[in-house]
């Protein structure tokens, strides 16, 4: 499809009393297709009706332009409509004469008859016929919203703007008039922008939905596509196994900016008491059964014993918003998987290199590999089996979900796979999904499995969709898995903050590994604002035994779930040694030649030692000793480069010196 509508680098600036400007928009440029679907999302006050105003031709843009079919904008005209918020109707005309006032004016030229039929149509399709001689006084205002669209849909214009349309009608109503506007959109090819704060109504109606930062200067923040097919049904939306990754995506965006908005108003300053340079955190999570520390330290108050009064958790979307988030600011501190403090600081993707520091692991193992029960139906039980029925269907691919690119999750599927003889890259697809979207991916047919934490495999289990056919367990019993991330600034400036913050969460640690407190823990974590799931998917594993979906019995895995026991929670720097190893032997990161440094600087062993001190815990590490892969592989901390020479499997591998404070540094 060709541009249809073109806005081209608008600012939009108003004059103060006081002399000065406002400066309402700031380079917005969008491009739309015909036939696009269009949604402006943004909190109150960011410019979205603004921009409605300067497209319809109802205001000017201080710099730049808006062109329509390669022809610019200058003034209102009958190829664009625009249904208001406030109505907009003539009080001295009834439902009927208003709505004919609009369709006169558009097709004078067509027969009498004609004209009536349209407008008698379209007061039917909002249900307005009882009210058709009534004027606007004598209507409600959903009643009036409704006789706004109608008038707008009648004339069937080019280009269709509407400002929060559906705001102040009732939810059956609204339904209806939505349903009917994507009808009417796909028949007649007609382009539309829409406002609107609604999240699920702007995911129903979209292709695009544009994503507008706070004013002033208000620029777009994030486009997000909504690849689901059309036609599209309310119930087939919502089902989606994307839908709820798009929405949290949104409603990850409109919290950002809600807390840059106070941020800018000074509420979320650092503020300072009890002996520590700040008491007020945000600290993300991912809802997983292993975020049960942070949940601990809030619920049973070792954050408060801590002097830390204000601690909030933000549940995110994705393990990319945690990166985002503790990269922005917007984060003090976060559950990471184990590998992004060391992606982050490196600069995994030509990022830019923001160092994290970590002085505590949170958790151990917790992971399973679930493929699909189709794939077990058929005799797959390891990945050698796995190999065969890829052999076997040439022409499919077969794609295997993750939660990031160095998460525990992607490394340990990797190496399952690689021990199979196949090539993560080559042989099937791997796709990254958030944790709580693996299942309802999985029952789409999406994937073929997945690696991922609790309770995801728990809950294919039990809903019949997968077939659990290793577990970390199997793979490296008693791996790092969750650890504590804070930018290595954020600690340098909060040092006596980021001590609480390490003491409350190791002593929620301990509690969590107390099989007394299991039951309690597992019923909190259910709750909504936690991981949100049925208690029965939470079980398995973390109480019960566990379940495999296989006929055999249930088993019992004492160290599924390991968050205190076997001196878990001191940095582990040959663990995350073997975890620089595997990043460079799939070319998500070079292989620091100076690993030494960098291990020191990101694995913070002095502050977990004067943590644990505090707290009369034991201020022990781990044995630094090989590791022992299950497929008899010894990884030798002391040559990782030549355990990377010998990996059969692996793409080519870069050896760098890296100085994290300056430009990369190539070594032969």
């Amino acid at each position: 499809m060709s541009i249809f509508v073109e806005v081209d680098h608008i600012d939009r600036v108003f004059p103060l009393a006081n002399g000065g400007e406002y400066i309402a928009l700031k380079n917005i440029e969008l491009k739309i297709k015909q036939g696009e679907f269009i949604s402006l999302i943004g909190h109150s006050g960011c410019g979205k009706s603004t921009l409605l105003n300067i497209i319809a031709g109802l205001d000017k843009p201080t710099h730049g332009g808006i062109t329509l079919e390669g022809r610019q904008v200058t003034q209102p005209g009958p190829d664009r409509m625009v249904v208001f918020q406030n109505y907009s109707l003539l009080p001295w005309l009834t439902v009927r004469e208003n709505i004919t006032l609009a369709v006169d004016e558009v097709y004078p030229n067509k027969p009498k008859g004609e004209r009536k039929g349209i407008v008698e149509h379209h007061i039917d399709l909002v249900g307005l016929r009882l009210a058709a001689k009534k004027r606007p006084s004598e209507l409600s205002g959903g009643m009036k919203q409704r006789v706004a669209i109608a008038r707008a849909l009648a004339i069937r214009p080019k280009l269709l703007l509407l400002d929060e349309p559906f705001g102040a009608l009732d939810a059956l109503t609204r339904g209806g008039l939505q349903e009917q506007l994507m009808k009417i959109c796909e028949e007649s090819q007609l382009t539309c922008v829409m406002v609107t704060h609604d999240v699920d109504e702007a995911l129903l109606l979209s292709d695009r939905i544009i994503m507008l930062t706070n004013g002033p200067e208000s620029h777009i923040g994030q486009i997000l596509d909504v690849e689901i097919p059309r036609p599209r049904q309310r119930l087939e939306v919502v089902n989606h196994p994307s839908y709820y990754n798009y929405r949290n995506e949104i409603i990850y965006f409109l919290n950002q900016q809600k807390k840059d908005k106070m941020r800018k108003a000074g509420k979320l300053k650092p503020i300072a008491r009890n002996g520590l340079e700040k008491v007020n955190l945000e600290i993300g999570f991912i809802p997983l059964s292993d975020c049960a520390p942070l949940v601990i330290a809030k619920e049973k108050g070792f954050f408060e014993k801590h002097g830390l009064e204000q601690v909030t958790l933000n549940r995110e979307p994705s393990w990319g918003a945690i990166a985002k988030g503790i990269v922005s600011g917007h984060l003090d501190a976060a559950a990471m998987v184990a590998g992004m403090p060391i992606t982050l600081t490196l600069g995994a993707g030509n990022k830019p290199r923001v160092p994290i520091v970590s002085a505590l692991t949170l958790s151990r193992n917790g992971n399973s590999i679930t493929l699909n029960k189709h794939l077990y139906d058929l005799g797959v039980r390891t990945a050698a089996d796995f190999r065969e029925a890829i052999q076997e269907t040439p022409d499919k691919v077969h794609t295997l979900g993750m939660v990031y690119p160095s998460s525990m999750q992607n490394l340990i599927l990797r190496y399952w796979l690689a021990n199979g003889d196949i090539d993560p890259d080559n042989d099937v697809s791997l796709a990254v999904i958030p944790p709580p979207q693996m299942v309802s991916n999985l029952k789409a047919g999406n994937i073929d499995g997945y690696c991922v934490g609790e309770p995801w495999n728990s809950r294919a289990v039990s809903e019949e969709l997968g077939v659990v056919v290793a577990t970390d367990l199997d793979i490296f019993p008693s791996h790092i898995e969750k650890v504590l991330g804070v930018r290595e600034e954020w600690a340098n400036q909060y040092p006596q903050t980021h001590l609480a913050l390490v003491k409350a969460l190791l002593e929620a640690c301990e509690y969590c590994d107390d099989w007394r407190n299991r039951e309690e823990i597992a019923t909190l974590l259910s709750q909504e604002q936690y991981v949100g799931v049925d208690l029965k998917y939470i079980r398995p594993g973390f109480i019960d035994p566990y379940n495999r979906g296989m006929r055999s019995q249930p088993e019992i895995l004492h160290r599924y779930n390991q968050f205190y026991v076997d001196k878990s929670n001191c940095p582990d720097r040959v663990e995350a040694l073997w975890i620089m190893t595997q990043l460079a032997r799939w070319g998500i990161t070079s292989f620091p030649k100076n690993w030494v440094t960098i291990l020191e600087r990101i694995w913070r062993t002095d502050i977990f030692g004067e943590a644990a001190r505090e707290l009369e815990l034991p201020d022990v590490e781990r044995d630094r000793m090989p590791i022992n892969l299950f497929d008899g592989t010894v990884f030798d901390p002391d040559e990782p480069i030549g355990y990377l020479r010998k990996l059969t499997i692996k793409r080519k591998i870069l050896i760098e010196e890296i100085d994290i404070d300056s430009v990369l540094t190539s070594v032969p």
